[in-house]
């Protein structure tokens, strides 16, 4: 009994835990990626004992995939040759490893996973305990199948109310973000409930614990409903029976309530991620690219979100606008569905699926003195290129909107 994290953990290892608490327990999956998983091989070598169990090893290739340079098409043929050398399975270069991770399976209700990605968060949409490990970490645990954890305590996030038109799930998370700012929840576990979550559909609901990263959280979780087990069974290959994890009699560190009816569009403003203001307050700045994507809003709907406002319409000459789906499945999705052809026929460039553009690897960098307006998870200063641009993140609607007009711009009139 207790918080959802404590839920997950008690269930894990067949006893009751409480925040505080550090316990060992065993893992479902280690996920690397290109940028990851060089150091744990290293970490892997250097223990010295034999892969506890491979086919809980997921390695994808997303960071920089295909290889924009040399010493990336190194790392890689590396990576390569350790899989083959043992045998894995489980090797993916379809996409940004989140998306892949759900869409493959690998994430269902009470699953603990840990990720070689700061937004391992992610899988806690489904109640799973998805937390970002070191490489080290990560490499000795490819020899034991399992790690320690301290039970964190949580930060209950409860949103309630209906939002109004052209106001979105990552809106709704900005304001969270502007209310918890970058450091109210380190090692907490946020918990998001409330009738908008209820309401929401799951890719929505992930936007939520993929950005509870940004706020210093160890993991972010939303309990089990029909809408979890719908989506698992009709858009993964997750084969059920589902646990309904969810909280039961908890106790919470701290509660935050938000109305969200009463929320507009908000912008996480440069060089600050809890710098969030009404996108009124931001309307009119000129911004040189836009970029939809990531594993925050590189899903089938954000594309449609975006696709909406785009169709029929022109983005700004002067405005590069990038649309990366996030992950195959979505490409072809958004292909069958003609919404490829609405980002063409606007003048976007369609992106590799992958991240990116989001790290400043490739795919979209930003030149000195130049604005982005995304919808990526973060904005740290030369995260996507020169440390002399500027990061503006917001929604895809809002995005849609900005590469319309070259400046950044509420998207609501464009949705009447």
């Amino acid at each position: 009994m207790g918080t959802l994290v404590e839920e997950i953990l008690s269930r894990k290892i067949g006893r009751r835990v409480t925040a505080g608490e550090i316990i060992f327990a065993d893992l479902d999956y280690m996920m690397t990626h290109d940028n990851t998983t060089p150091l744990a091989i290293k970490a892997y070598r250097d223990v010295g004992k034999p892969i506890f169990d491979k086919n809980k090893i997921v390695i994808h290739f997303d960071h920089a995939y295909p290889a924009p340079n040399l010493k990336a098409a190194e790392a890689q043929k590396r990576i390569v040759d350790f899989i083959k050398e043992n045998d894995l399975p489980n090797f993916y270069h379809q996409g940004i490893c989140h998306q892949v991770m759900i869409e493959e399976g690998f994430v269902k209700p009470g699953h603990i996973i840990i990720g070689g990605d700061s937004h391992s968060n992610t899988y806690g949409a489904f109640a799973a305990l998805g937390v970002g490990f070191g490489s080290t970490e990560i490499g000795v645990s490819w020899c034991t199948g399992k790690t320690w954890f301290r039970v964190p305590e949580t930060v209950h996030v409860v949103l309630n109310g209906e939002a109004t038109p052209g106001v979105t799930a990552k809106d709704i998370m900005l304001a969270v973000l502007r209310e918890l700012t970058a450091t109210g929840g380190r090692g907490k576990s946020l918990e998001f409930s409330g009738s908008f979550i209820e309401n929401c559909s799951m890719p929505d609901r992930i936007v939520f614990p993929n950005m509870s990263t940004e706020v210093g959280g160890t993991c972010g979780l939303i309990a089990v409903d029909d809408t979890t087990i719908g989506f698992l069974e009709n858009e993964t290959e997750a084969v059920g029976p589902f646990e309904r994890i969810v909280p039961v009699e908890a106790e919470y560190e701290r509660v935050v309530e938000i109305d969200v009816s009463s929320l507009t569009p908000q912008v996480a403003c440069h060089p600050k991620v809890d710098n969030v203001k009404s996108i009124e307050e931001m309307s009119g700045l000129p911004i040189d690219e836009v970029f939809i994507g990531t594993c925050t809003n590189g899903r089938y709907e954000d594309l449609a979100e975006a696709a909406a406002i785009l169709r029929g319409r022109k983005v700004n000459r002067f405005t590069r606008t990038i649309i990366t789906p996030a992950s195959r499945k979505v490409y072809e999705k958004a292909l069958q569905n003609g919404l490829i052809q609405v980002f063409h026929d606007a003048g976007c460039t369609i992106g590799v699926t992958g991240c990116g553009a989001c790290i400043g690897r490739h795919g979209g960098l930003l030149g000195p003195g130049e604005r982005a307006f995304t919808t990526m998870n973060r904005n740290f200063v030369g995260r996507m290129g020169s440390p002399e641009s500027e990061i503006y993140l917001g929604s895809p609607a809002a995005a849609a909107a900005t590469a319309i007009e070259g400046k950044i711009t509420d998207p609501r009139p464009y949705m009447q």
